[in-house]
């Protein structure tokens, strides 16, 4: 089954790092989140990627182009013209790097990479976040219900003090964060059926428009993850992330 990863938007939200380099490509640990993200999809079997670029396109490529030398001791026979890799266990990726454009929205990406997923149900994800899912659970669930899509839930907790207030404005309330002030998410680690390209209209069409609409016509379920879920949408989040790394404590390091 192939996986498509979303690498292209601008991550505005993080541009203290992300003008230097696409959001996916910046480091946690000491490696862009997107190895990380095709770590946790290797760990269970899913090699087969699909990486939807647009903006610092070539920053990915080049990390792709140059990935077998900067990882793995390697030898350059320039007599016989080979390249000899020192290991026995090397990443078992196909990796395609798909130009999707600089503004295209997430659904449109998806369409213009089709003709590398072909008509087979296929995984889909951000580019941005990391979790302990279990993938393969993931895909048997999606395949018992016959729905179009599979999207995984996460719960984001309020990290704020939370404020009652009426409607001329009065403050009736102020109080601390509880558990159920906590939002259902849509964390990524979809799945999705190739149905799904008859709904798509055009290269704006964004992500949340698509599965609205498919939602709407009854063809979405979720499948609720309990597990850790972090996304790396700021520098906070970032920092703790690399913090996370630095001590050891990487519940989505499956591998």
């Amino acid at each position: 089954m192939k996986t498509v990863i979303w690498a292209g938007g601008l991550g505005s939200r993080i541009s203290e790092e992300s003008h230097l380099l696409p959001k996916p490509m910046i480091e946690i640990g000491g490696k862009p989140i997107l190895w990380h993200i095709m770590k946790i999809y290797s760990h269970y079997g899913y090699n087969d990627f699909i990486i939807c670029l647009g903006y610092k396109q070539e920053v990915v490529k080049q990390f792709f182009a140059n990935y077998i030398a900067n990882n793995y001791d390697v030898t350059f026979d320039m007599r016989e013209n080979k390249t000899i890799i020192h290991e026995t266990a090397v990443d078992p990726w196909s990796v395609t790097l798909a130009d999707t454009g600089l503004m295209t929205g997430t659904a449109g990406r998806l369409a213009r990479v089709r003709k590398y997923i072909g008509d087979e149900t296929f995984m889909v994800t951000y580019g941005d976040a990391v979790a302990d899912v279990d993938l393969p659970a993931l895909e048997r669930f999606h395949r018992s219900h016959g729905k179009l899509v599979t999207i995984t839930t996460a719960t984001l907790a309020q990290t704020k003090g939370v404020l009652n207030v009426n409607a001329d404005g009065d403050v009736m309330a102020f109080r601390e964060k509880k558990d159920e002030d906590a939002a259902l998410i849509n964390g990524g680690f979809m799945v999705m059926e190739p149905g799904i390209f008859d709904y798509i209209k055009g290269d704006a069409q964004m992500d949340f428009e698509l599965l609205r609409h498919l939602s709407e016509l009854g063809q979405v379920k979720a499948y609720h993850h309990e597990g850790f879920w972090q996304c790396m949408d700021t520098q906070r989040e970032k920092k703790k992330l690399d913090e996370m790394c630095r001590r050891g404590d990487m519940p989505w390091k499956v591998w």
